[in-house]
């Protein structure tokens, strides 16, 4: 829905005026600019939506999904994943290269940007750090940085050539952009097919350790000090992973990091309690209790610094098979903000400031991208949101083109109600 718009009784939130308003406010947006905040406001010939019971914060931003276009469109398009970001209340997103073909060009960069023009979610392009991924020369950086990447990984996969890496992080460097690392020694975690632990050993499945994740965290952290290049380790998922990024930042290398709903909030046992729910199946794979803890602990004392979904989707076909066949991913767009409020604001573990500065400022920090803000003659990228809110996330709202997720049918609290970006107001709907 485009035109002219009129926000009444919003409650402002995840920005630095919202002390300033101490009560709900009406947001007149006119051409896609916020002309008045103030109460009582009226807007001719504005489309009027009444947002009493809701807050509004600028808008949300995914750093780790995974569009599948070009390549994979069975599973996501570029428009189908945007729609599934705008149900979850995020208005921009970073896509990974796991493409095909790989995202390592800058017309690959240009194609994807083009695909998302028309639509209401900002769509940033991360390139790859090798040609092909295939972990053996490095990527044409600085063609796709003018392209529009906003940063290189090799997702999916690891970089896990130690030389490569190196001169990765050296290009990175000079360009200001950092290196996203899917953080597995190869060597250590296959063929594990989840969490090696005792829940592993009673199913009888090939685990993955830990120290798989560990072993690369180390080794990136490393390479970082020695070159100066920011690191971001991906989806981290151990204790002992955040205690080594926590030890890296305090002696001031540069090294952030981002952790999924999924890993502070469900655990290696669910395989079990579902009888091999492939739904359950992701990489890094579901830890324990104590890894789960020290997620949410990262998140409270800032180790941590954002929260994305790495947002997976495949084929009904690609998940219902045996355990051990299926591939690793699920869907976290449309339910991560309910799993934030069950995990970290009801049970007072942040504050809702909290968690959407994880959501907002930190992301695009980390890309070095503009962060919106409410104030009047910005540009309007919002968010509008509830926290009590009761609901069921069933197949018939899902918006991805996929249905892997382990929350299909759960009753979840707290929801996006829509998001407004690009002159673009989406509502979600059921």
């Amino acid at each position: 829905m485009s035109g002219n718009f009129l926000f009444k009784n919003v409650v402002l939130s995840g920005c630095e005026n919202a002390s300033n308003y101490k009560k709900p406010v009406d947001i007149l947006i006119v051409n896609g600019i916020i002309s008045e905040i103030g109460e009582n406001l009226l807007g001719n010939d504005s489309h009027v939506f009444d947002g009493k019971g809701c807050y509004v914060s600028p808008g949300w931003m995914d750093m780790h999904v995974h569009l599948r276009e070009p390549g994979f469109e069975h599973k996501e398009t570029v428009e189908t994943g945007c729609a599934a970001a705008a149900a979850g209340g995020f208005t921009a997103v970073a896509c990974m290269p796991n493409t095909n073909p790989a995202t390592h060009t800058r017309d690959v960069v240009e194609f994807i940007i083009g695909k998302a023009k028309h639509l209401a979610v900002d769509v940033h392009p991360i390139g790859c750090v090798s040609k092909n991924r295939k972990g053996e020369s490095i990527a044409e950086m600085a063609d796709m940085k003018e392209g529009g990447a906003v940063a290189f990984s090799d997702d999916g996969d690891p970089v896990y050539d130690s030389r490569l890496m190196r001169i990765a992080l050296e290009y990175a460097a000079m360009l200001d952009m950092p290196i996203i690392n899917h953080e597995e020694d190869l060597a250590l975690s296959r063929p594990g097919h989840m969490n090696e632990g005792r829940v592993s050993t009673r199913l009888g499945l090939a685990g993955t350790p830990g120290i798989a994740e560990e072993v690369m965290i180390a080794r990136d952290i490393l390479l970082a000090e020695l070159t100066g290049g920011h690191v971001h380790v991906a989806h981290i998922s151990t204790a002992k992973g955040v205690d080594l990024v926590r030890e890296a930042k305090q002696k001031g290398i540069k090294v952030t990091t981002e952790v999924c709903p999924h890993h502070f909030h469900l655990i290696d046992e669910e395989i079990e309690r579902t009888g091999f729910d492939t739904n359950y199946k992701m990489h890094p794979p579901l830890r324990t209790q104590a890894d789960v803890d020290a997620m949410i602990e990262g998140l409270k004392d800032g180790t941590i610094d954002a929260i994305c979904t790495d947002h997976a989707p495949h084929s009904v076909d690609e998940k219902e098979v045996e355990f051990i066949y299926a591939p690793n991913g699920i869907l976290g767009l449309e339910t991560a903000w309910s799993i934030c409020v069950e995990q970290l604001i009801n049970p007072n573990h942040m504050t809702i400031e909290e968690v959407l500065e994880k959501l907002i400022s930190k992301p695009r920090e980390i890309l070095r991208l503009e962060v919106p803000r409410i104030e009047v003659g910005k540009t309007a990228n919002l968010t509008f949101f509830n926290t009590d809110e009761k609901w069921v996330y069933k197949p018939s709202l899902v918006k991805s083109k996929s249905r892997n997720s382990p929350y299909l049918h759960r009753e979840l609290t707290g929801r996006a109600i829509g998001i407004f970006n690009k002159g673009i107001f989406v509502e979600s709907k059921g």
